[in-house]
């Protein structure tokens, strides 16, 4: 197992601590929602009181990781109420984020609050210095890896999985499948040896798989034909596709928050493409996530031309653009990336 800079004071900080508010990052994933869990169920069995929440919603596929049936509190629907929780608190904990800009407008109330604040992350290139205390690592899978080595390495778990509650291990398992793709990327062999921990505990891998990867709905798997068949482009002498996800479809499809979860990896399943990007419509923004195969580093563009940055083969961002605009602008950073490189 591996031993932590700051593991030490990250528990005597919590020990210390009476109002705790758990943070995930805008957009939430598995990673953030099951690293989100994971820590409010440790907390709770450890007599501490803790508060999760998030900036936006989150995909109804990760409700089965909802603290206890409390709902994680969505910041957008109430942010005055929010507001005061984070004013009472006296620590905020932030998990898998690479820095405040991860948590949009929350960060007005985050950055200012007189709590004392700790980064758990796995991201490269974390922006710290709002933080009193941060614990990053990027060679692990997820910030849930990280995470449950910091607990086994707590006082209160001593290093025994069997200590550690069903609850907390389902929601770091969560974590694990999704950041991995279910195994397909971003392997390392303590992800091995954290994982046979978790079925050691006795996870229950099967339903979390099926709730995760196997519980959408028709109208989502019509919505990835049509993307497939009508907006996917390939460019780059056929090693880079792209595919635009714009509000009119969403609208067609019925799209629901989460219902894109795993479009960007699809045509990377194609054996020329290297480079594969998801190009999405929201309000004010288009949201770019990109996936690549092998040592193609999608980070150094995103962090180029997307506003954004995260890992070698996963990465993500956002345009400040119209979608009209966003295949000839992404078409030609391609080519410009590729000449430079």
């Amino acid at each position: 197992m591996r031993t932590l800079k700051n593991a030490e004071q990250l528990w005597s900080v919590i020990g210390s601590s009476t109002h705790i508010v758990i943070i995930g990052h805008v957009n939430p994933d598995g990673d953030a929602i099951g690293s989100i869990s994971a820590m409010y169920h440790f907390l709770k069995q450890i007599g501490k009181h803790a508060t999760a929440m998030v900036p936006n919603r989150f995909p109804d596929f990760l409700s089965c990781l909802n603290p206890d049936g409390e709902p994680v509190l969505i910041y957008r629907n109430d942010p005055e109420a929010c507001n005061n929780i984070i004013a009472e608190a006296d620590l905020i904990v932030c998990l898998d984020m690479s820095g405040p800009g991860r948590i949009d407008e929350m960060a007005d109330a985050i950055i200012p609050a007189s709590a004392r604040k700790i980064l758990i992350d796995h991201h490269l290139n974390p922006v710290t210095e709002a933080f009193d205390i941060v614990i990053s690592d990027t060679e692990v899978s997820s910030t849930c890896e990280l995470l449950l080595s910091l607990i086994l390495d707590s006082p209160a778990i001593s290093g025994d999985i069997s200590l550690v509650s069903l609850e907390c291990a389902t929601s770091v398992a969560a974590g694990i499948l999704t950041d991995t793709n279910n195994f397909a990327n971003s392997i390392f062999p303590s992800t091995l040896e954290i994982f046979s921990l978790l079925l050691k505990r006795g996870i229950d891998r099967d339903y979390l798989y099926n709730e995760i990867f196997c519980s959408y709905s028709a109208t989502r798997m019509e919505l990835m034909g049509h993307l497939l068949s009508e907006k996917m482009t390939i460019i780059q002498n056929g090693t880079v596709a792209f595919i635009i996800l714009d509000k009119a479809d969403k609208e067609k499809f019925s799209f629901r928050t989460g219902d894109s979860e795993g479009f960007v990896n699809l045509p990377l399943k194609i054996r020329e493409v290297r480079m594969s990007a998801l190009l999405t419509e929201d309000d004010g923004f288009v949201k770019v996530s990109l996936r690549s195969k092998g040592t193609l580093d999608v980070n150094s563009f995103a962090r180029e031309y997307c506003n954004g940055g995260g890992h070698r083969n996963a990465s993500g961002g956002r345009l400040y653009i119209d979608i009209s605009e966003t295949a000839a602008y992404f078409t030609s950073s391609i080519e410009e990336y590729f000449k430079k490189a």
